[in-house]
């Protein structure tokens, strides 16, 4: 086994979401619980197969955040993308069943913070559950809605919910962008937190 193996897997939660006794999960995202009904052999296989042909794809790893009620709240999130360049939009797709999206949707605001390699630690505090997800994350409010902007993250993009439409079981949250912007030192080469197959990676940096 890989001296780093430890690093490449989702948190226990995670994990225990997907090995389930009475629900497939056809989670292909960290942090999400999308169930199927475990006694249908047929959903089962059909999300089975949804899950791994698609988890094919490899995508950044992101943290969406906010303020509400006083507190900071969040969730880890793959599905993130630009969506227009005028006006400036852009989605991220929660599942139906986040915890931490109602809480964002009410305070009507949230900031996207793009994680870079080293912080797969951080991809599984936030998808975490019963537990503080913000113990030891410093964080600064972002200058636009007062979101949590992470230390350390490689971008953020700060912003006003714009829209929010459903979509089978999640719902797609268009953001108008108010700010975004690098860290104070982008001088070196950072590399981004990918999940690919059910496992975090990252770009080859030899490759690259």
């Amino acid at each position: 086994m890989r001296p780093d193996a430890r690093e490449t897997w989702p948190s226990h939660d995670l994990i225990e979401s997907w090995l389930g006794d009475a629900m497939y999960d056809v989670q292909l995202r960290a942090g999400e619980d999308v169930l199927v009904e475990a006694d249908d052999p047929e959903a089962v296989a059909a999300a089975r197969r949804f899950r791994d042909v698609l988890g094919r794809f490899a995508s950044g790893v992101t943290v969406v955040t906010s303020i509400s009620g006083g507190a900071p709240v969040g969730l880890t999130c793959q599905s993130f993308s630009s969506v227009s360049l005028n006006p400036p939009l852009v989605l991220f797709i929660p599942a139906k069943t986040s915890r931490a999206w109602p809480a964002i949707q009410r305070s009507g605001q949230f900031c996207v913070n793009f994680l870079a390699a080293d912080q797969s630690w951080l991809s599984n505090q936030m998808a975490s559950k019963g537990a503080d997800k913000f113990a030891g994350v410093t964080w600064t409010p972002a200058p636009g809605t007062g979101s949590p902007l992470i230390q350390d993250t490689l971008a953020y993009v700060d912003c006003r919910i714009h829209q929010v439409i459903e979509a089978g079981d999640h719902h797609i949250v268009i953001g108008r962008v108010l700010d975004l912007g690098l860290p104070a030192d982008d001088s070196g080469i950072d590399w981004p937190l990918l999940f690919y197959r059910g496992q975090y990676a990252t770009t080859d940096a030899e490759n690259a």
